[in-house]
């Protein structure tokens, strides 16, 4: 019954799709078909979990996961989330709308997962001993690009991958591995969301993970330092240090986090001959970015003598090792709790293929990842004074 439901709703859906945060917009007019659909729950309302394939005229392809809401009417409270009308079939004249608005089939979802799944819809594996608690209250959580997070009575995180791709997953890799290594500077992996209804067989949906409700943004705390600090030194006033002994600790827990996946996956040392490549890769990526900002010209000779010397370092025996990394470290990745940082969302570049960020990496990109997100933050914290104070103060 369920899976024939979402063919006639696909025109209503193509322009509900487009209008998502975490919709590609080279898929635009893409032609949709759905891959797999299943309906949970006995009465209304009804939580319709689907997958679809946008397909281009190239022959690009890009599944798109769906939580849509099932009512025969649907409350006034739920109407900005309207999509459709069910136009035929067994729930004719249905009010169609996304389900992250209802708290209710937010609710469903939690207890099917925690109950191991009813039939082909979503189920969770576990990836350790911890239970699932439930009948938390969800509260859909904003500013995610490429996922949707709901957190359950501020205790479970559940990320909802909205472009599922097929296993094993970057990030849930990490997750498992650095819980299995009671890696205190990472949330506790609880399972990933798998599903057995034809045609989403094998693909990863999303996981569940430990929430940290009071934890901080990084990247609003070192702004947040960094125009406070600016702003004392302007007035005359002793600064505190601003920034630094929190950039001291989230150092000792990247380090830490890097110790838990080299001891969870090992690493190997690379060869001259892939760091001279490497160094090529970072030359010809250098000489890209020149070309499409032109004032970066100035800077390629110097930067780029920085890339031949490290391929001569590891030429003359000198070793570099690579490992499993975090693959895309910022500010933006690393919380401050009040027991210390925690390291979030391992999974990788969202531009590179799943292959490619699970490669083995040094482990200073991560680190100069972050040192870049510093000088980011700094000049965001400048920018923020200055906005506040357009005379430069009196």
């Amino acid at each position: 019954m369920s899976d024939g439901i979402l063919e006639p709703l696909l025109p209503a859906l193509g322009p509900w799709l487009e209008g998502r945060r975490w919709f590609d917009s080279r898929f635009i007019g893409a032609r949709l078909e759905t891959r797999a659909a299943s309906a949970l729950g006995d009465e209304p309302p009804l939580l319709l979990h689907a997958v679809v394939a946008a397909h281009r005229p190239d022959g690009q392809t890009l599944h798109y996961q769906l939580l849509l809401g099932l009512r025969p009417e649907l409350p006034a409270r739920l109407e900005p989330a309207a999509i459709t009308t069910v136009p035929a079939g067994p729930w004719q004249g249905w009010r169609v709308y996304d389900a992250l608005a209802d708290g209710a089939l937010l609710g469903l979802l939690l207890r099917t997962l925690a109950g191991g799944g009813a039939g082909p819809g979503p189920r969770l594996e576990r990836t350790g001993r911890y239970p699932l608690p439930v009948g938390l209250v969800p509260h859909p959580l904003d500013g995610e690009m490429s996922n949707t997070a709901v957190a359950y009575g501020g205790q479970i995180l559940l990320k909802i991958f909205r472009r599922p791709e097929p296993g094993p997953h970057t990030e849930v890799e990490a997750l498992h591995a650095l819980t299995r290594e009671h890696c205190a500077r990472t949330p506790r992996l609880y399972g990933a969301l798998h599903s057995d209804a034809p045609g989403a067989e094998g693909l990863v949906l999303g996981l569940v993970e430990e929430f940290l409700p009071d934890a901080r943004d990084g990247w609003e705390e070192a702004v947040r330092h960094a125009s406070d600090c600016m702003d004392d030194a302007r007035r005359g006033v002793p600064t505190s240090g601003g920034f630094t002994s929190h950039a001291r600790s989230l150092g000792r827990a990247v380090a830490e986090v890097h110790g838990a996946l080299d001891k969870a996956f090992g690493r190997n040392r690379l060869t001259a001959q892939d760091v001279a490549e490497e160094a090529a890769g970072m030359n010809m990526r250098l000489k890209e970015a020149a070309e499409e900002v032109p004032a970066l010209a100035r800077y390629t000779t110097r930067i780029g003598a920085l890339f031949d010397d490290y391929a001569r370092v590891a030429g003359r025996g000198n070793p570099v090792f690579a490992q499993r990394t975090h693959g895309d470290l910022h500010l933006g990745q690393a919380l401050r709790a009040a027991d210390g940082w925690r390291i979030v969302d391992f999974e990788g570049e969202p531009a590179r293929t799943a292959a490619e960020r699970a490669l083995p990496q040094p482990v200073l990109r991560d680190v100069a990842g972050m040192l870049r997100s510093f000088d980011y933050a700094a000049r965001t914290g400048l920018a923020t004074l200055e906005s506040a104070d357009p005379e430069g103060g009196s």
